[in-house]
């Protein structure tokens, strides 16, 4: 099963840097070409399904809609609060060294990067367990939204 269509809440969304800005978009279309999304109670062969993605009352809300099927999944955003903090925080700085770093710097920089998106994504695999299954490439993709989403 799968995602077919992913929107962004664009009232949760805050004014993204263009990098920012390009991440999310390059996400969506990877997440659309590529994903294993398994909502909680979803039959065998059910689905596609439509993700939107939003921000009510300081959650996360996974609003999925297929034939026959809709569910409404919310998270509480102080799990991620830190991780994505910390996550903003690696991305400006290597943002910053591909202006003037060289390319060990950035290359350094860059597995920091990665490595923090790949705790972001095990957090949100986790904390969907049980209500969704994704994989990981899933999970990076989605925590790359995520992360448009929330501004802490």
């Amino acid at each position: 099963m799968r995602i077919a269509r992913i929107d962004i809440d664009e009232a949760s969304l805050s004014a993204p840097s263009d990098q920012v800005e390009h991440e999310r978009k390059v996400a969506m279309f990877d997440l659309i070409e590529k994903n294993s999304f398994v909502p909680d109670g979803a039959a065998d062969g059910q689905g596609p399904f439509d993700l939107r993605l939003a921000l009510e009352d300081n959650r996360l809300v996974f609003d999925i809609t297929g034939p026959d099927f809709a569910r409404k999944i919310m998270l509480s955003l102080a799990p991620f609060k830190m991780m994505l903090r910390d996550y903003r925080l690696i991305c400006e700085s290597y943002y910053e060294a591909l202006k003037n770093a060289t390319p060990t710097q950035i290359e350094s920089i860059d597995m920091g990067r990665r490595g923090v998106h790949n705790e972001g994504a095990e957090l949100l695999a986790e904390r969907l367990k049980g209500k969704i299954a994704i994989d990981h490439e899933t999970a990076r993709r989605l925590f790359t939204l995520v992360n448009a989403l929330v501004r802490a």
